[in-house]
């Protein structure tokens, strides 16, 4: 994916609600469109991620799962 990202976080590892609550926190320090790029490796996240972006109308770019890697890019609203 050619998505251009202004933070990193790396999830992997990580258990449910870790990765959920790792990306919060890193978003409040964001500036609204700027974009978050995830790694993680809990199945969950496919669903959490989705939610939270409805939930807080943040805008999810693109989702990618390689190899048990689960690749989120997400814009902050």
């Amino acid at each position: 994916m050619d998505i251009e990202e202004d933070v990193f976080v790396d999830a992997k590892g990580l258990r449910c609600p870790e990765p959920l609550m790792l990306v919060r926190n890193k978003m409040m320090d964001m500036s609204s469109g700027q974009v978050v790029k995830v790694e993680a490796t809990d199945p969950s996240t496919s669903w959490d991620f989705r939610n939270f972006c409805k939930f807080l109308s943040h805008e999810m770019l693109a989702d990618v799962e390689t190899d048990e890697i689960y690749t989120y890019w997400i814009r902050k609203g």
